[in-house]
């Protein structure tokens, strides 16, 4: 993670449904199991004592199964859902402390939002959709439609400025949500299952927008997936959540290489190692008698990217971080992760 102050700081946050959810907290009812608390008092822990940060310029992804709090939590942190207890601040402003104006003034220009469902306004054409976001801001047509044909070359949708929502596929309605989100130019994107109701080869083509877009824009953004595939591809790091608490937080390489516990093993078992983890995970130390003479290559590249390189090779690599050696790799030790025997 990036050495700078956090964009977004998460600390402490709780959120409870139901009555008096204030005397959950803090009490030995916070530690009942959902069901026992709602049979008790008829509340919900929706969120949990949650606490993370985020860096400038970081895809940080929230997982969990279904009913694992990970949609409450991104709504707790746009002041969607108002949190029971805890802190949020985003570049050192408290959003839970912040006014009606204020929070409005931040959801129009510097948080933008994307979720599964559209919402496209079905009598406004693409440019206009995706202009919607600065026409509410008071921005003036030819400003806001000439931002909207910059975010529309963006995206991809050169050519369908004058077309209807109901003209194009979900891909493309999608894109317009994600024009409309980055036409104000925000600096944090929230993304709520934004690709879950595309089909599988769409849905594909629009996370590889994201990461495109990530590396062209470098937009701070919080995504929220079910898919631990689609988080391993779009995520910096990943927090999995489970019952409204965060189990595990790491980088994609963290969590499949060392699980916290049977849960997060069970999510990542059918992730292919080699398309995750990287030399580093691999390089050991020369075994005597081992030529040590071959290639070099970095540690953090992805052993898949690497396969062709180290099994061509008759000498085991060696692999090294910013010209510190680390260690070597050989065919064996390639063959053994893809084997799954490692």
């Amino acid at each position: 993670m990036s050495s700078e102050a956090p964009m977004i700081s998460v600390k402490n946050l709780w959120k409870v449904f139901g009555s008096n959810s204030q005397k959950v907290i803090g009490t030995p009812l916070a530690d009942l199991t959902r069901a026992e608390l709602r049979a008790q008092t008829g509340n919900t822990i929706a969120v949990r004592n949650v606490s993370f940060d985020v860096a400038p310029g970081e895809v940080f992804v929230v997982m969990g199964l279904s009913g694992s709090g990970k949609s409450t939590l991104v709504r707790c942190m746009t002041r969607l859902i108002e949190p029971t207890a805890g802190s949020l601040t985003f570049e050192g402003e408290d959003i839970l402390q912040v006014d009606n104006a204020r929070l409005r003034e931040l959801r129009k220009t510097r948080f933008s939002m994307v979720f599964q469902h559209f919402g496209l306004l079905p009598h406004r054409n693409v440019i206009d959709n995706i202009a919607y976001s600065l026409e509410i801001n008071g921005v003036k047509k030819a400003e806001r439609h000439a931002r909207a044909n910059e975010v529309i070359e963006l995206v991809g949708l050169q050519g369908y400025s004058h077309a209807y929502p109901e003209q194009l596929s979900g891909g493309m309605q999608q894109r317009v949500g994600l024009a409309r989100a980055l036409a104000v130019d925000p600096e944090v994107l929230f993304l709520d299952e934004p690709f879950s109701a595309l089909d599988p080869l769409i849905r594909r083509d629009m996370q590889q927008e994201v990461i495109r877009l990530h590396h062209e824009l470098g937009k701070t953004m919080v995504f929220i997936t079910h898919d631990l595939s689609e988080a391993v591809k779009v995520g910096d790091r990943i927090a999995i959540m489970r019952d409204g608490a965060i189990v595990q937080i790491g980088t994609p390489e963290d969590l499949v290489a060392n699980p916290a516990d049977d849960y997060v093993a069970n999510f990542v078992r059918d992730i292919a190692k080699s398309h995750v983890l990287t030399l580093r995970y691999l390089a050991r130390p020369a075994k005597p008698g081992e030529d040590t003479s071959g290639p070099e290559l970095s540690a953090d590249m992805i052993i898949r990217d690497a396969c062709s390189l180290i099994l061509d090779e008759q000498r085991p690599i060696r692999v090294s971080d910013k010209g510190k050696a680390l260690g070597v790799v050989s065919s064996d030790d390639v063959l053994r992760i893809i084997s799954g025997v490692a």
